[in-house]
């Protein structure tokens, strides 16, 4: 990351029944980029608009996922085109486990990019169908240690605080160290299709609302934003146990 980047800032206010985004450009130097960092993961619900936290930080529980491969690689197959991610199950063994069970389960399956910040992140996660997210909403598992670095490529899972990860993830832009101390536990990394994943569409920024996304999916975002860029189909296509 730059020692100074320019991204909108956001803040999120409550009112019964919605949240409503403010947003203002600025370059912002480190100190400020990190506490817009700890707002950057919106915790949602299947049915309120939105909640006090913002997406790097997506909500409590400790469900076990099934134990994944000591390492594995996933192809995303995307309307920009395909990348390969690869897991490393000792980085981060919780988020790795849940990661191979979304996949497996074809969670991720016409989910689109609602967040796009050029230079600092990608994320996805919320399910096309409510009522598939409001279960993983529900099913939360406990946090990983930071072993490997937030570097450009690394894929890592949102958070709304500590052991709150569901199934929004985020892969960096930038080389995002910064986010290793906040806790950010990356579980693999772009191993092929980067230029991919940096061609995904941008112009939305951070519009799309994640709290609408939980209660009305896709019908919300193919509405809103016709050129929103969506994974179409993501799989499980070589796995291994460590020798």
């Amino acid at each position: 990351m730059k020692e100074s980047l320019k991204m909108p800032a956001l803040r999120t206010i409550n009112s019964p029944g919605q949240t409503r985004l403010l947003q203002h450009k600025a370059m912002l130097n480190p100190r400020r980029q990190l506490l817009l960092l700890c707002l950057f993961c919106t915790a949602v619900t299947a049915v309120s608009v939105a909640t006090t936290s913002s997406p790097l930080y997506a909500q409590e529980g400790n469900e076990a996922s099934k134990k994944a491969p000591d390492t594995f690689q996933v192809l995303f197959e995307t309307t920009k085109g395909n990348f390969t991610v690869e897991v490393n199950r000792n980085w981060s063994p919780n988020g790795a486990d849940r990661f191979h069970e979304l996949v497996n389960s074809g969670f991720y399956n016409d989910a689109g990019f609602f967040r796009v910040v050029p230079g600092f992140v990608v994320q996805f996660g919320l399910n096309a169908d409510p009522a598939v997210q409001k279960k993983w909403t529900d099913s939360k598992i406990k946090d990983d240690p930071v072993v490997s670095s937030n570097k450009r490529g690394s894929v890592t899972f949102a958070m709304a605080g500590p052991n709150t990860r569901t199934s929004q993830l985020f892969i960096n832009y930038a080389d995002n160290a910064r986010l290793d101390d906040m806790g950010f536990s990356p579980f693999g990394t772009v191993i092929q299709g980067m230029d991919v994943v940096d061609k995904i569409n941008s112009e939305y920024g951070q519009q799309p609302n994640q709290g609408r996304i939980t209660a009305q999916g896709n019908a919300y975002l193919k509405s809103a934003f016709p050129n929103m860029d969506f994974i179409t189909k993501a799989a499980v296509v070589t796995a291994k146990a460590a020798e």
